[in-house]
Formats: C-alpha cells, structure tokens, sequence
C-alpha cells in the first residue's frame, strides 16, 4: 500500500477523522503530525458508537494498528491522560498500539494561563484560540526553551528546565499581565506522576517509523486543523501554531518526503471555520442556523458552533496548490439536500478588481466579494447512497463542477457520520 497524507483543505473541520478511519483498516501505521488537543476528530463506528479523540490518532480504533504520536504535536500530558483512560475504559487496546515522540514538546500549565491572558490582552483583536496552550507552547519551542518528552523522563533535566521557565513566565504574569504566578514545585511534582503514566509509550518515532517503511509497512499521516490555518500558508494571523499542511508530515513525524505517495485532501460540500477570520462565503444568519443545526456544526473540542457558508473554490483550490493534492475527499453532501439552489464560490473580487486566487492578508480578505455559480439542488435523500450512481443526478453534476474547478478529482464521498456512509469512486 501507499504512504498517504491526509489534509484538510479548509479551515479544519472538514470530517478528517472519519476519513482516516476509513483508510487505516487497510494501513499498518497512523502518525498524527502536528496540532494539539486543540482538534477533535470525530468517528462513528457501525454500531453507532461515537468516539471523538484529540491527541491520539484515528487509527487507534482498528485492532492491531501502531499509532504514533508524532515530533510535531505539541502534548498536555494530563490530556494524554485522559483521552487514554476514556478508550481503554471502552475496550480500545492502546498499550499494545499507541507510541508518542520522545521529541514532542509538552504543554505545561504556564502555557495554558499565557494563552488565556493574550486574548484577553488584545480584546476584539484576539485569534478565537481554544486556550489550551498550543500558541504558547509552540513558542517554546521556537524560542528553543520548550521541554520535550524525553526532558520528562529525566527528573534533573525536567526540574532545571521548569525552573528556568517558571521564573521566566512569573516575570510575564507579574509585570505585564498583573497576574497570578505558578508554583515551580507544584507543577514539578504534577508532572513527575504524568511521568509515571506516560513514560511506556516514549520511542524514538523516526527509528520506528523507518524501520516500519523498510519492512514495507505503509504509513498513513494524519493532520490536525486544516490548510487555511496553516501558520505560513493560511489566514494569517487567524491561524494555528504548526504546519496543518501536507509538508508538515515530512517534519512533523520524522521521515524523508521520497516517502510521500499520496496526498488526499479533505473538504466539505460546504464550508466551516471556527473563531476568527475572514470568511467570505459566510452564509446570513437564517441560512447559518439551518445548516448549522443539520450538519451538528459544533466544535469537537469546545463544542463552539461552527461558522457556516457556501463551498468555496478559489481557497480549496489553492489548498491542492499549497499541499500537492493528488485526491479530494467531500464529505457531509447529505447536509445540503434540502437545498432549492447550491452556490459555489468561483472567484472573489476585491475593491472592483477580479482576483482567482486568495489574497497576501487577512484585511485584504475580509474585504473580498465572492463571486457565485448557483446551481439547482437535489432536494432527495442522499444519506443511504453507496455508489455515485446513486446520487441523484444534480448531486453527481455538483461534484462534478467541484472537481473542475478545484483541479483535481474526488475519491471518496461522505454522505452521513457512519463508517457505512463514504463510498469511493474509481
């Protein structure tokens, strides 16, 4: 089997975790690449069972399966934790499946209060982050004075470690934020219980997941969020803190792009996005509400409700460019089936001029017009369909002219939450 990257090629959202879980039966190996528990994918098993995960990647629900918590994924060890109780209360085998990257950076709960006084400190400017630390601890990183999994399992390093960044964060929190300081012992003591916990699942991914591919092993890698909010590619600066993009496999898990075979991208018949940002195909408050309350438009994470519009082809059209999607997943199609008329957006224009790709800022994208195709909608059923040929006719001519217009060809089609409710189209 192929080596396959799995993206979204929106703001996130866009149904990943089911798709994952439809490929992992057939792969060895599930790497998640990057993020935090600030995403939540969502899968629906068969019998109607609804697991939602954060840190562990999708593939933990097939038997069997090696899932690697990858270098790039920034890690609240407490999260971990609890995410690992709820599967194995519920019968899932995550001793003998989960790995983590002892290079992994760890969220620590200076993190956690930074990221919630930041947006307070900034008022109608702030991001619309879930304040769980992903910013702050990507930061660390950047700033090279973050403390990774392998410093945990190591008391002396970890305590020096902690001890130059609590001081370094009680400065912040006393003479900038008037804020409450952390306790260094406290939370030195919190994480060496983590320690005792987590310690089994630390591996050097790189050498497994090498040793996995020279045994002919396929690998498939899954991301978080989605391509616009990348944090070089996507609307800045309402993005995430890490590469959500196809590229960040590559550094986000430790294996060499050669490896790389497939990109699928991931895409509603709509679009979402959570927090802030431009949004062009936004839809009015009515239109909003009802999709909204059909498609279960909620954030997986913080139960957020989801900002809803009209597909949006000129960003998921660039996303094939930024990514090198091969294939394009479209998933929740059912949501539209009581729609009279479906818009695609084809083109934007900003102050008069018209633009076929997104522009350079976020300001800039706030203000663009999009510029519409309306089609005819299907008004039936497609939620029991499994082949294309049972779509109704102006679904399958939709999908057509998604694909046209975003360049590349869909393979998969998701037409409910179940793991029954994808078919593939060859």
């Amino acid at each position: 089997m192929p080596n396959v990257v799995v993206v979204g090629a929106q703001w996130g959202d866009e149904g990943k975790g089911k798709i994952i879980d439809l490929l992992a039966g057939e792969m060895d190996v599930v790497v998640r690449f990057q993020g935090g528990n600030n995403a939540g994918h969502t899968v629906v098993l068969d019998t109607g069972e609804e697991f939602v995960l954060h840190l562990v990647p999708s593939g933990i629900l097939h038997p069997g399966k090696r899932c690697v918590i990858g270098n790039g994924v920034v890690v609240d060890p407490a999260a971990l934790i609890a995410e690992i109780d709820a599967l194995v209360q519920r019968g899932v085998a995550v001793d003998q499946q989960l790995l983590v990257s002892e290079q992994a950076h760890l969220i620590l709960p200076y993190h956690k209060q930074l990221d919630k006084l930041k947006e307070q400190r900034v008022g109608a400017g702030k991001i619309g982050t879930t304040g769980r630390g992903i910013g702050p601890c990507y930061t660390d990183k950047a700033a090279r004075v973050g403390i990774r999994f392998a410093d945990l399992l190591d008391d002396a390093v970890f305590r020096q470690k902690l001890r130059y960044n609590v001081e370094e964060k009680n400065e912040l929190f006393a003479k900038l934020y008037r804020a409450p300081t952390v306790s260094f012992e406290a939370i030195a003591r919190e994480y060496a219980g983590y320690r005792a916990r987590i310690a089994r699942y630390a591996c050097n991914a790189t050498v497994v997941l090498n040793r996995a591919l020279e045994e002919g092993q396929s690998l498939l890698f899954e991301g978080a969020q989605g391509t616009w909010l990348d944090i070089d590619h996507g609307t800045y600066p309402y993005v995430t803190s890490s590469n959500a993009t196809a590229g960040g496999a590559c550094t986000g898990s430790g294996i060499g792009p050669r490896h790389i075979d497939r990109v699928l991208g991931v895409a509603k018949a709509y679009t979402t996005r959570v927090g802030e940002g431009p949004f062009p195909t936004e839809f009015p408050p009515a239109l909003m509400q009802q999709i909204r309350a059909k498609g279960k438009e909620f954030g997986a994470t913080t139960g957020r409700p989801r900002r809803c519009g009209w597909f949006d082809a000129v960003l998921v059209r660039q996303a094939v460019l930024i990514n090198g999607i091969g294939e394009l997943a479209v998933t929740k199609l059912d949501v539209l089936d009581d729609s009279a008329t479906v818009k695609i957006c084809v083109g934007y224009r900003l102050d008069g001029q018209a633009l076929a790709a997104p522009p350079g800022t976020a300001e800039a994208w706030a203000r663009c017009e999009p510029v519409y195709e309306e089609h005819p909608g299907w008004q039936a059923d497609t939620a029991s369909a499994t082949t294309l040929d049972e779509l109704p006719p102006a679904a399958r001519r939709y999908l057509d002219r998604v694909a046209e217009l975003v360049k590349t060809r869909i393979s998969i089609v998701s037409v409910g939450s179940k793991r029954e409710q994808a078919f593939r189209l060859r």
